[in-house]
């Protein structure tokens, strides 16, 4: 019996074995055909610009190609929901942003969950938000526009590219985190609400740190503060929220990358060390810099961290606000 059992354990342990030295062989093959990079929005766009900067890095790190490929719709959801519930072997990735968590919770009928349904690979890029005012208002801070918002509620109005963007849910966190009430005017796109808020036709909006600083330095605008963590490069006089008193307000739009949930973690590290090194690169961080964006990767955990936070956070305003996809 002790023979016959040690036969078995011995037989069992090349089983595993055998199956291990597969797995292993087969992920250590990784990639074996051609990569996809999906954006979920069109050209020319942050994410697009991040894709297109890391393919050809990626490919040449991995030795196999990398295509990058346009799938706008949706807010992203059409994208986003490709790559969900693609093949999870790490030839599909998301080239996904911040805005993916608003959009899934905005849109009904969406049928896949961002936080269960994908992986978290690298962080890539920041693009910080600025608050400004147009110079007619008179407003020159935050607290000059809580102000005059309280005296007289629904007198001001802000702007945005759309129901949505980043620039509208963090005018929408600002009103929950100040108790004030203003007039949303939404846009189909940034140039027409850019316009408007330079020609005095809109009070106050979000602008990316990188277009809002060259219309502050020619005094077009006003800058009330940053919604970031700490202050911007690009703008180093303009405080933060949190500097002026109005705490969470947390709004810097993120880029990251992402695979389908269930694909190897042996290929999720593989994909992060590349990236991260990608991202580290002085070219890599000059040419995303043009775009207005702050090159950075993390690691798989940290990423999922931030998704785990921000998901429920903007569902929150949301849920409160009432907003849905028009």
């Amino acid at each position: 019996m002790n023979r016959i059992h040690r036969q078995k354990i011995a037989a069992c342990a090349a089983l595993l074995l055998g199956a291990f030295s597969l797995g292993a062989a087969a992920q250590s093959a990784y990639p074996t055909q051609a990569i996809k990079i999906i954006v979920p929005f069109t050209p020319g766009t942050g994410m697009d610009t991040i894709a297109r900067v890391v393919a050809p890095r990626l490919a040449e790190r991995l030795g196999q190609s990398v295509v990058v490929q346009n799938q706008p719709g949706a807010s992203g959801n059409i994208g986003a929901d490709a790559v969900a519930k693609a093949v999870p072997d790490g030839h599909t990735i998301l080239m996904g942003a911040n805005t993916m968590l608003i959009a899934a919770q905005m849109y009904k009928n969406v049928t896949f969950d961002p936080v269960k349904d994908l992986s978290a690979v690298s962080m890539a890029a920041y693009g910080s938000l600025m608050m400004v005012a147009n110079p007619k208002t008179g407003i020159k801070s935050v607290a000059d526009l809580v102000k005059q918002v309280k005296a007289r509620p629904g007198s001001i109005s802000f702007g945005s590219p759309g129901v949505g963007t980043p620039h509208h849910m963090a005018m929408e966190l600002f009103k929950l985190e100040t108790n004030t009430f203003m007039l949303h005017v939404p846009y189909r796109g940034t140039a027409g609400y850019t316009q408007d808020l330079l020609g005095g036709e809109l009070n106050v909006g979000f602008l990316p740190v990188h277009i809002a600083q060259g219309f502050v330095k020619n005094g077009r605008l006003n800058a009330l503060a940053l919604g970031s963590t700490k202050r911007h490069p690009v703008a180093p006089d303009v405080p933060t929220f949190e500097e002026v008193g109005v705490k969470r307000i947390d709004v810097d739009l993120w880029y990251a990358f992402f695979v389908p949930s269930k694909t190897p973690a042996a290929v999720v590290t593989r994909l992060n060390t590349e990236m991260s090194a990608i991202l580290r690169q002085s070219d890599v961080k000059e040419l995303l810099g043009k775009a207005g964006l702050d090159a950075v990767a993390s690691t798989p955990a940290e990423l999922a961290a931030i998704v785990a936070k921000d998901y429920p956070r903007w569902g929150a305003v949301i849920r409160t606000k009432q907003i849905s996809a028009e």
